[in-house]
């Protein structure tokens, strides 16, 4: 019998601790080990940048939520990118990413992976036949995100799964704006997950991490060596902090969901928005897609001023309850302006955002309260 998800958020990879009983996983801080004699290790430990007890219990608890046979977690969610685009890439090889990809995972692809002598293709990821078409004979990864940030596209994850099989290439799925609450790509065929544990995973914005989920051995082990060699692991209390928010996760994503729900259909209505990026909306073009492969829409909304580029940065500085700030899926509701912040790394490139755009994080507050403030801030 399979645990549900919630059950397993609260249990997986977390027992009470043998010597005292404590209910919840202690943090182990400590840097190494005793040993039981030269080469015998008391329970497999050596070196806590190698594996930490509590790192331990967050990997198990974080690949029985994305249905995948290996957890692996990282300081951030750019090492996790880093290590898993670094497993599987050599110099000469070939990537598709989304054509409005996060402004971090461009940077890392186009400033760092291409003088390593990677080439990458940006494209529509909601498209199937264009990512086909964007194939070539020296493609090894298919990177996707959906929904995308900060444009909230959708990608058939099982359509692109098929694309990637049938092509020998690896489909790497950036699932942080869903959680694996919402959606899990491994289920779908996507042969990597990714995550910014900073994001929905922790929810509370007061730890930064990532993680890597997967149930293909052989990558599994490419990754956990650049994680152990390259050392960009979470500390044992990052670690703690991040599965003590995993616990709340499902409670949490439904709040976050209803609630961007209503700041969604309330901007749709509203005369100072020309645009609104929620693919709740039944004419979001992916809504149907969406709707088959995820239990729940999210709790992102982006939406454009009619008013341009300065209206939209003027909302931003208005609001009282909506912090203006980087980063999503905390408790608290976040607002910005990803033109000038989180994706000020994709201008005068094909991935640069429209000036207009303004992007929220729905919180879990009273949403009376945070659509009186988002429409108050319109006016």
């Amino acid at each position: 019998m399979t645990d549900g998800f919630a059950t397993r958020a609260i249990h997986a990879g977390q027992h009470p601790d043998d010597s005292t009983g404590s209910v919840i996983p202690p943090i182990h801080a400590t840097s190494t080990y005793a040993q039981d004699g030269v080469g015998n290790q008391r329970a497999g430990y050596e070196y806590s940048r190698t594996g930490n007890p509590t790192r331990t219990s967050l990997e198990e608890c974080l690949a029985a939520l994305e249905s995948g046979t290996r957890g692996l977690a990282f300081s951030s969610g750019m090492a996790a990118t880093d290590a898993v685009l670094r497993s599987v890439l050599r110099p000469g090889d070939h990537l598709v990413i989304p054509d409005d990809a996060y402004g971090g995972t461009f940077r890392l692809v186009d400033k760092v992976l291409t003088g390593w002598g990677v080439e990458y293709t940006p494209v529509r990821v909601s498209d199937p036949d264009a990512v086909r078409a964007a194939v070539r004979p020296n493609t090894k990864v298919l990177w996707v995100e959906s929904p995308t940030n900060p444009l909230l596209n959708i990608a058939d994850l099982a359509a692109l799964a098929r694309i990637a099989a049938e092509t020998s290439t690896k489909l790497i799925v950036d699932n942080t704006f869903a959680s694996p609450y919402l959606q899990q790509p491994l289920r779908l065929g996507a042969d990597v997950v990714v995550h910014s544990t900073t994001k929905y995973l922790g929810g509370h914005s007061d730890v930064v991490g990532g993680a890597v989920v997967t149930s293909d051995e052989e990558l599994a082990d490419g990754v956990a060596f650049l994680q152990n060699t390259a050392g960009a692991v979470p500390g044992p209390f990052d670690a703690w902090l991040t599965l003590r928010g995993v616990k709340t996760l499902a409670a949490r994503m439904e709040q976050h969901s209803a609630n961007a729900a209503r700041l969604a259909a309330a901007l749709y209505e509203h005369p100072k928005v020309t645009r609104v990026f929620y693919p709740g909306l039944a004419d979001h073009p992916g809504h149907e897609v969406a709707a088959g492969q995820m239990r729940r829409f999210g709790g992102m909304v982006s939406f454009t001023h009619a008013d341009g580029e300065q209206a939209a940065v003027d909302v931003c500085s208005r609001t009282r309850l909506f912090t203006l700030a980087e980063s999503l899926g905390g408790v608290e509701s976040l607002i910005e302006h990803p033109g000038r912040m989180t994706h000020a790394s994709t201008a005068g490139s094909l991935l640069q955002v429209p000036p207009e755009l303004v992007r929220v994080s729905a919180g879990i507050e009273d949403v009376d309260d945070l659509l009186e403030d988002l429409l108050g801030a319109l006016e």
